[in-house]
């Protein structure tokens, strides 16, 4: 019976998940600047051989640059993860610079691989996230307020001020990624069908249309 209750207990053991599953493996060495000439692998690319490495890998100066809003949505996002910083290479960490021009919108988005926080240097937006239980969150920022917005959730950021918006956001993912709600449903390749988009959105055809001919389809 000891046995039995002792092997129970480690099958149980064993089910149970651990703290440590949740968390990403800590680095087995002080960097490793990607190589991005080399295919990703499970965790990241592989590292630059550390004789190659020099002081600028470190550094980025990408996000310093106003970005051209002059687009359909009027903002620009500016991406400071690891394809165009390498240093942040199996790091868990980026950041983005979001430019809004007066009335821009980063539409309707989510991170699948990443929560997302942010700050607002410049201006005065709407910044709104929708939960699974489609509860709606919102609350309009001014300069130097945070914001946080649950890994994979949809959510968008709202130029409301007389003036341009500027935001920083970070992750803690090396890549986030991004769907672009609008820019996926009806501006994708190949196309969703209509049939598909006419009956979750409960439009006529010449609605979808009408949308999609906004993407230049």
């Amino acid at each position: 019976m000891a046995t039995m209750a002792t092997l129970y207990l480690f099958v149980v053991l064993l089910l149970l998940p651990l703290p440590y599953s949740y968390a990403d493996p800590d680095p087995l060495q002080d960097f490793c600047v990607a190589d991005l000439k080399s295919a990703p692998s499970v965790n990241g690319f592989p590292c630059k051989l550390a004789s190659e490495v020099t002081s600028g890998d470190f550094f980025y100066d990408g996000l310093s640059k106003e970005g051209n809003t002059t687009n359909l949505f009027g903002v620009n996002v500016n991406t400071g993860n690891v394809l165009a910083f390498p240093a942040l290479n199996t790091l868990g960490i980026s950041m983005n610079r979001v430019d809004l021009a007066p009335g821009g919108i980063n539409p309707p988005h989510l991170h699948p691989r990443s929560t997302e926080s942010g700050i607002v240097i410049e201006g005065k937006l709407l910044v709104g996230f929708v939960t699974t239980g489609n509860v709606f969150y919102s609350k309009v920022l001014g300069v130097g307020e945070m914001f946080v917005v649950p890994r994979g959730l949809v959510h968008f950021q709202l130029n409301v001020g007389d003036g341009k918006a500027l935001i920083f956001t970070a992750f803690n993912s090396q890549l986030p990624g991004a769907v672009i709600v609008p820019l996926t449903l009806f501006a994708s390749t190949p196309s969703v069908p209509d049939d598909v988009l006419t009956r979750a959105f409960q439009v006529e055809d010449d609605v979808i249309n009408g949308i999609k001919s906004k993407f230049g389809l």
